[in-house]
Parts: structure tokens; sequence; C-alpha cells
């Protein structure tokens, strides 16, 4: 699920940057800035409650080993993939629809290379707070009770790491966390700061704000598929079959 997630995001933002590095097309239509904005939210959003899964997948792996298979079962994790998608299409819904009721009279420049929602409404001449208040709403209810529960599994599951009777058991079992908890900080802590400077960064270079929403966007699709490829036996006996010569 992460990896589909992963394409759908890129798929959705890398085409029309390509354009714009490869053609200097730098023009887009309304309604398709909408619809990537919705794209994006959704699967940021989503790709969020999927880390929070696998935070509680390593929590019931860590904390209560022997009822792993009893907790997680085929039925339950296919409920909580049903309702990240449900919760992250029905939040990210009303972006589009509150980005296109405001009137835009000023410049139609987005200070960005992909449209985000207030990358988007700040250009609007009118008073956006509703916008501003319901991205901070979704950003609480998504990312932040998803962030809460990240830190709360995690708490638990130190706290048993901590008391592994021998050193070599707690670095193994850090281990199979370490991963995890690298993407997960180079996902959340760029997307609070593109959050907060959009709104209390007016000063802030524009550079800086491509720079940290390009980080939040791209890094975990980038990461992923390597931090977790290989941690694969599979794919490291396929290397090692590729870049070592066996002898006649």
């Amino acid at each position: 699920m992460l990896a589909v997630t992963d394409l759908v995001l890129s798929t959705t933002i890398f085409p029309k940057m390509l354009s714009i590095f490869w053609f200097n097309s730098r023009e887009i239509d309304f309604s398709a800035c909408l619809t990537q904005m919705y794209f994006i939210h959704s699967f940021s959003a989503m790709e969020s409650g999927i880390f929070a899964a696998m935070a509680l997948d390593r929590y019931v792996a860590i904390c209560h080993p022997l009822r792993h298979s009893t907790i997680l079962t085929n039925p339950i994790v296919a409920k909580i993939g049903l309702a990240m998608v449900l919760r992250c299409g029905m939040f990210s819904l009303p972006y589009p629809f509150l980005a296109r009721q405001w009137p835009y009279c000023r410049t139609n420049i987005i200070p960005q290379h992909l449209c985000l929602h207030m990358a988007v409404v700040n250009l609007a001449c009118a008073d956006i707070r509703i916008s501003s208040y319901y991205g901070l709403f979704v950003q609480f209810s998504v990312m932040g009770l998803d962030g809460i529960f990240i830190v709360a599994s995690y708490i638990q599951i130190l706290r048993v790491i901590f008391s592994l009777p021998t050193k070599d058991a707690r670095i193994k079992t850090f281990g199979t966390c370490g991963s995890h908890l690298f993407v997960i900080l180079a996902f959340y802590v760029p997307r609070l700061f593109t959050s907060l400077l959009y709104r209390f960064g007016q000063n802030v270079a524009l550079n800086f704000h491509v720079l940290i929403s390009s980080i939040y966007i791209f890094m975990p699709p980038m990461l992923n598929p390597i931090i977790y490829g290989v941690r694969t036996k599979q794919i490291w006996d396929r290397l090692l079959r590729l870049f070592i010569h066996e002898g006649p």
C-alpha cells in the first residue's frame, strides 16, 4: 500500500514538473491545478496514515509478539486500510472547492512548482481565513493525531527495548524500527515547516519555501524503496548475483 501511495503521489507531480524543466511549460489549467491539489493532499495524508499503521504493526510485533497474528488479522488490516482511504479522501475533498470559491484578481503566478492548497489560496484577493483554518484543522486531525499515535507507540516500544536483558537483543530489536523512524522524520518535519511557513513565514525566502515543500513531497517516495528494499533478503541476493562474479 505504501508503494502504491508513493507511485500515485509521484505520478501526480512529476509529469508537470518535468514539463516545466524540459519544455519551459509553466502554465497549468486551474481545474488541473485543483485536481493535482486534491491528489497531493489526499495521498500525503494517506502516507501519514500508513506510517501510523506501520507503527501499530511494530508495537504489536515487539510488545505483544505472541499475539501478533491474532491481533492484526487480515480482516483487521483490511478495515484499517479502508478507514485510511476514506479518511484521506473525505478530509482532502474540501480543498479544491475552497480554493475555487475565492476571487483571484491580482496575480496568477503560483510561487511553487506544484499546486499546494495554501500556495494557491494565498493568491486570492479575499479573506482566506476559512481555507487557512480548515488546513490547520486537517493538519491536526490527520497528521497531528497520526503523529501522536506514532509517538505513543514508540514510547511503549522503547520501554520494551530497554527492558531486554542483553545489548545485542536491544540493538537487533531497535534495528527493526530505525528505518521506520528515519522515514517518519523525513516526512513529518518538512511537512510541519511547510505548514508554518505558509502561515507565518512571509519574510522567508521563496527558494526556502520551495526547498522545504520539495523535501516533504519527494523525500519519502525516494527513500521508502531504498530503506525498505535493502532490508529484503531477496533483493540482497539478486544484487549479490549481479555484482559478484561466481567462480567456475
